[in-house]
């Protein structure tokens, strides 16, 4: 079993945040997003897609998408739970791992990709988007202000893969000047508490 992942990009850091928090030990293999070797032939045959991170099993079989390798590994080691406890929680953690993804990971990923000169030539850009994305990614750290007033994390009472998701993507959102405003103190304190977590530096 390894891991293909680049060390810079965000979904495999994902990854690895959920590999810390239950202790789990993968080797890694780094793949040259700088150089595009993702984009070639051989990497397509590991995922046509050419995306990072990639999971291969020992069995040669490979899963890709950040949130489904982090599945995999909670279903190999429920404790501690990163996708909740019983019905009820996991469809909680769920819908807000859902809410945080499109609301504010893909914005923030969207106001990098869609005008920075490390796509061009790799993907279609549209730079008008990218400033949508911009101030969609805004408007939503500031509607997740408001929803930290009512509880310790994103989903409730227990770290989740939901505040994974939304620390890696505010971190990554420093690239396109995507920042917690002053006034967002409860955002603020959030994001104070799980970047403090030893697994926020993985």
């Amino acid at each position: 079993m390894k891991i293909y992942e680049a060390q810079v990009a965000p979904n495999p850091r994902r990854v690895r945040i959920v590999l810390a928090e239950k202790g789990i030990k993968v080797p890694y293999e780094q793949v040259d997003i700088v150089n595009a070797v993702n984009r070639g032939p051989e990497f397509r045959k590991i995922n046509p897609l050419a995306g990072v991170p990639v999971l291969e099993l020992d069995d040669g079989a490979h899963i890709a998408e950040s949130v489904a390798i982090c599945r995999y590994f909670e279903e190999l080691q429920p404790q501690p739970p990163l996708f909740g406890v019983g019905a009820k929680e996991r469809a909680i953690v769920e819908m807000w791992q859902r809410r945080i993804e499109f609301a504010l990971f893909i914005p923030v990923a969207d106001s990098f990709r869609q005008r920075h000169e490390f796509f061009k030539g790799r993907i279609r850009q549209v730079p008008e988007y990218a400033e949508a994305q911009r101030q969609n990614a805004e408007e939503a750290l500031a509607w997740l202000d408001t929803e930290l007033a009512n509880r310790r994390f994103i989903a409730g009472d227990r770290y989740s893969i939901a505040d994974i998701t939304a620390m890696v993507g505010i971190d990554f959102g420093r690239v396109s000047k995507i920042a917690i405003k002053p006034e967002q103190k409860n955002l603020a304190r959030w994001h104070a508490e799980v970047s403090s977590r030893p697994s926020a530096k993985a």
